[in-house]
């Protein structure tokens, strides 16, 4: 795997600061702030108090942070929808991140939840979630996923091909039940994000063609076991501004036009994908604008088709858990590259890496960094974070200004991994992934709990159990 590389040493999206110790606003949880020692302290809790307790690398979330964003965000779309006669529903996307907390946290602030595997649904079933409240995505979901999610009620299931239409068909008249559905369809709007990001052009796995959607609307509605909801469409994440979401509205609504003809269609999904700041560069839209914005688009293509506005859902996820999240880990080694005749870049080695934060690998997502365990009055310098993988891809953070005295033994925190970190996470070189920590009202407790090698061994069935080296501390405290 080749390292991402950047056109000039230092981007020029990166601003060398005036001060590498402060903490830029949009991109950390709100709490976060420095202790009179100079130590980073999350909710009121000290950067090495935390790793005192559960050691680095560690995932450290806001309960608090959490909370807000997920009230906003159903604030700010209740109100757009509103205005114009219409409801909204928002489902936190849980590919994001999902435990059994996050998903009551976020049900507890009125949110519902989408799933997209059978695992996701587990969970958020052992969290005590009303099945009603869910949505399940997925392109490939298998015959027993189905039934599963049949037999419990889900409150949706979104059909991605013609082969899952026959199947959750088959499902629901063997089990008796009528299942509602949405139809993923594919606007061609092309999102202004990665390839890897953008879902709704038309080479890819997720949806059918938008031509397709009344020949599958159809079908539906002459199938036993089958209620057809309405159309679903997402055009990819980390997204900036409205202009895409805008468009896609346009071309969904004149088909939800049409399919007005042959029966209801209570709901437009207009899928998720909002932006968060990674960086201190970073401008993401307020939610409040986004959501004005992309309904008024709605209710301005509704107006002129002489149709009611329909209620719309929307699927946020990193935009509600990704500023929430804080990854603390400890400087390792510190290597000085030359990387032109009147530039030098250090190379600051962490003992994570792209175990635990597998997107700047997959597609050159970036990061920032600051030292959590002290302030300093040293100069920038021009960094690159690293991990311990035996990768040169494994990068953390690919381009940063950290205090020149970085050293061994500091502690380094990197903000705005809340979403598709832990999600990704991988026992990549056999490193065991980390715990997830929740703080909040002064207190942290661990949320997901991080794996030992042992853990890995266990899975390992060559590796006999007695010869672990957990049971051999444990034999040395017996004796």
């Amino acid at each position: 795997m080749s390292a991402p590389t950047s056109p000039h040493p230092a981007p020029a999206r990166l601003v060398r600061p005036d001060d590498v110790n402060a903490l830029t606003a949009n991109v950390w949880p709100s709490s976060a702030e420095r202790d009179e020692r100079g130590i980073l302290t999350l909710a009121g809790i000290a950067a090495d108090q935390l790793v005192e307790r559960f050691g680095t690398p560690l995932y450290v979330l806001d309960e608090d942070e959490v909370r807000a964003h997920a009230r906003r965000t159903l604030a700010a779309f209740a109100d757009a929808t509103a205005a114009h006669g219409s409801r909204a529903r928002i489902y936190y996307a849980g590919k994001a991140f999902l435990s059994t907390d996050v998903v009551r946290w976020v049900m507890d602030e009125g949110l519902a939840v989408d799933v997209c595997s059978g695992g996701e649904l587990a969970v958020a079933l052992a969290a005590g979630a009303d099945p009603a409240r869910l949505g399940y995505h997925g392109n490939n979901k298998s015959v027993r996923d189905l039934e599963r999610a049949v037999e419990v009620g889900v409150g949706s299931i979104v059909l991605d091909s013609w082969i899952e239409l026959d199947r959750l068909a088959a499902v629901a008249r063997r089990l008796g039940r009528e299942q509602p559905v949405l139809v993923r369809v594919n606007s061609g709007v092309h999102a202004e994000t990665h390839d890897f990001l953008a879902t709704a052009h038309e080479d890819q796995k997720f949806g059918f063609p938008l031509t397709d959607a009344a020949s599958v609307v159809a079908r539906i509605r002459e199938t036993p076991g089958l209620a057809f909801v309405g159309l679903h469409c997402h055009i990819g994440s980390q997204i900036f501004g409205t202009a895409g979401f805008e468009e896609s509205a346009s071309r969904l609504v004149a088909v939800h036009a049409d399919l007005l003809e042959g029966g209801e269609v209570p709901v437009l999904n207009l899928g998720g994908g909002f932006g968060i700041a990674y960086t201190s560069t970073d401008d993401p839209t307020p939610i409040e604008k986004l959501a004005a914005g992309i309904v008024d688009a709605v209710a301005r293509e509704c107006a002129s088709r002489g149709i009611p506005v329909p209620d719309l859902a929307f699927e946020p996820g990193r935009s509600i858990v990704g500023q929430a999240g804080v990854t603390l880990y400890e400087v390792g080694t510190i290597k000085t590259v030359r990387v032109s005749d009147d530039l030098e870049r250090l190379y600051v080695s962490v003992d994570g890496g792209m175990s635990d934060n597998a997107r700047p690998a997959l597609y050159g997502a970036q990061y920032s960094a600051r030292v959590a365990s002290r302030v300093s009055t040293a100069p920038p310098a021009l960094s690159r974070v690293v991990g311990l993988h035996c990768e040169s891809g494994d990068i953390v953070v690919d381009a940063e200004y950290l205090p020149a005295d970085v050293a061994p033994g500091d502690l380094l925190a990197v903000p705005a991994t809340g979403a598709y970190c832990a999600a990704l996470s991988s026992n990549y070189n056999f490193v065991p992934r980390p715990p997830v920590v929740a703080v909040g009202q002064g207190r942290a407790r661990v949320i997901v709990r991080g794996e030992t090698i042992d853990d890995l061994l266990a899975r390992d069935a060559g590796v006999d159990p007695s010869s672990t080296e957990e049971n051999h501390m444990n034999e040395r405290n017996d004796t």
